[in-house]
């Protein structure tokens, strides 16, 4: 049981927003759905949802094509938020439940657990514009999964909240894939992606330019990362001239430094002390999710793309 995008392709006009886009999600994962803004993360969403129409290639879940799903099959947060500025908190979530076919006593007695695990029960009878935009966040997704469907596809949810809150909504997101719900979702924050999904696609200019396994992409990409923490009056500026390393990120303690063909990690722990170094941290490791996302998405589209798709 999986969903499927099956090299779908969408054109707008003269621009070709997907192009023969194609990957596969196991049934009950957590997937994440990467790519600048403009890659056809958005466009794909709404193929699978039934608001825009492929112009070639399928997207199927449980190999039933999505045009014969029924519509309670798809659960949607949209990156713009979709509420009723003047309705009140609980009424509107009953009311999109009940669009699904949620019976209405469910529903409210649902939406109250929902609001009381995300500490707002006291906005239930407020109105959707009196809130903060990361309480609304958390109401769009209550919408989003009160009538219980199989897929969920999260547009940049995790956009604007707090610690706290993405805490929260992230606690939520591992409880549904418990309950064996299939959870895809869009985001800018690779290391949120990173400890949360075990696959992924990237995607860029419509194009799946890397997907599978994080671990798999990892080793494939064949490179070798040290991060190093440094006290001492040289400082680390000299890392920039070893030859064969290069500097990827500097931090406060640390720094990341990726090493090529012919140099070894012991070689750069030679040179720091050689240096008058302290050496506080050492940690040889695979290139992080970011370093992998940029490799493949890191070099400008045309502007016409990125405004098309989305």
């Amino acid at each position: 049981m999986s969903l499927e995008v099956d090299r779908v392709t969408k054109r707008f006009g003269h621009v070709t927003a997907l192009d023969r886009l194609e990957f596969a999600v196991p049934r009950g994962a957590i997937f994440g759905f990467l790519g600048a803004n403009g890659a056809g993360k958005t466009t794909t969403m709404r193929i699978c949802l039934g608001i825009l129409e492929a112009d070639e290639g399928a997207v199927r879940w449980n190999g039933a094509p999505s045009t014969e799903l029924s519509r309670s099959t798809w659960g949607y947060l949209p990156e713009e938020r979709g509420l009723y500025p003047r309705l009140p908190v609980l009424d509107q979530l009953v009311y999109f439940a009940q669009l699904y076919g949620a019976p209405a006593d469910r529903a409210r007695s649902e939406a109250m657990r929902w609001l009381v695990r995300f500490r707002i029960p006291e906005y239930a009878n407020r109105r959707a514009e009196e809130l903060s935009k990361g309480n609304q966040q958390k109401v769009q997704f209550i919408a989003a999964i009160l009538h219980e469907p199989d897929v969920l596809l999260m547009d940049e949810p995790f956009t604007g909240l707090d610690p706290v809150n993405l805490a929260l909504l992230r606690e939520a997101f591992l409880e549904l894939r418990d309950q064996g719900r299939t959870v895809v979702f869009s985001t800018h924050q690779m290391e949120l992606a990173e400890a949360m999904c075990e696959s992924v696609a990237i995607v860029d200019r419509g194009r799946l330019v890397a997907g599978g396994p994080i671990r798999d992409l990892k080793r494939a990409s064949g490179r070798r990362i040290v991060r190093i923490g440094l006290n001492g009056t040289a400082g680390t500026g000299w890392l920039d001239t070893l030859p064969g390393v290069i500097v990827r990120s500097s931090g406060v303690d640390r720094t990341e430094l990726e090493l090529t063909d012919g140099i070894e990690p012991a070689a750069v722990l030679a040179a720091a002390v050689a240096n008058g170094s302290t050496v506080t941290h050492f940690e040889l490791d695979e290139p992080s999710l970011e370093t992998l996302f940029i490799d493949h998405v890191g070099r400008p589209a045309d502007d016409g793309e990125r405004t098309l798709a989305s």
